[in-house]
């Protein structure tokens, strides 16, 4: 990554907001050990500014697609109210083993905390904070000898690794997730990308929306499931 990829993976530039398109394979910010992240190339989205955008909200390391940042303290305290609030809307596609029976439906697992001492894992558990998925299928395949699905994901709740723990305790894990799932065969990455996301920021205007097109690591699976480039406004 350097700034003049960043630059590149803008999505929407206004005002008050940006939206990247976040590579998967990077944190978005600083971890205890180090390394390089996403928040150590903000100084080249000032665009004029006198302080850096700031992150409203996260993505897993291995997570790809948008994410929004705010250009100014305003703007990022009412982004964290926006998305605290559940006001914006968000809808990921995932590739997963198997796939749902039916084409639709909601998952509602309460989840927790596995095991404090193993930092951000999560598990379903009835004593933990309520957290709901809506699905739907977008299609279905074979990939690497394998039966997938390609699904829609939208979190009503905003719990760490939902859709990920939600997908492995319904029985369709999403590829490559090697905490959840069958594990990262081959070192296949993490098959789940932020598509889409609506922000009502304008408070008399119509809402943000920015659509991140498919990763590359993902649209060999994606194709497999009827997936065409030519489907990039899809969601």
């Amino acid at each position: 990554m350097n700034p003049e990829e960043m630059i590149s993976r803008l999505l929407h530039r206004d005002g008050l907001i940006l939206i990247l398109d976040k590579p998967a394979g990077i944190p978005v910010h600083r971890g205890p050990k180090g390394g390089e992240n996403l928040e150590q190339y903000f100084d080249c989205l000032r665009f004029g500014l006198p302080r850096r955008p700031s992150l409203a909200h996260r993505l897993d390391r291995d997570t790809s697609g948008c994410l929004v940042l705010g250009r100014h303290r305003k703007a990022l305290e009412r982004l964290m109210k926006l998305f605290k609030n559940g006001e914006i809307d968000k809808t990921y596609w995932a590739v997963v083993e198997g796939g749902p029976a039916s084409d639709e439906g909601l998952i509602d697992l309460p989840l927790g905390r596995l095991d404090p001492a193993r930092g951000w894992w999560m598990k379903v558990d009835p004593a933990g904070q309520p957290s709901q998925t809506k699905w739907r299928v977008m299609g279905r395949g074979e990939f690497e000898g394998r039966p997938v699905a390609w699904l829609a994901l939208e979190p009503l709740t905003g719990r760490t690794h939902q859709l990920r723990v939600h997908c492995a305790a319904e029985g369709f894990a999403i590829l490559g997730d090697a905490i959840y799932g069958s594990g990262s065969v081959g070192g296949m990455p993490l098959h789940l990308h932020a598509r889409e996301i609506v922000v009502p920021m304008a408070r008399n205007g119509p809402p943000t929306r920015a659509v991140a097109p498919a990763p590359a690591h993902m649209t060999a699976a994606l194709q497999f499931c009827g997936y065409s480039p030519d489907l990039r406004n899809r969601t």
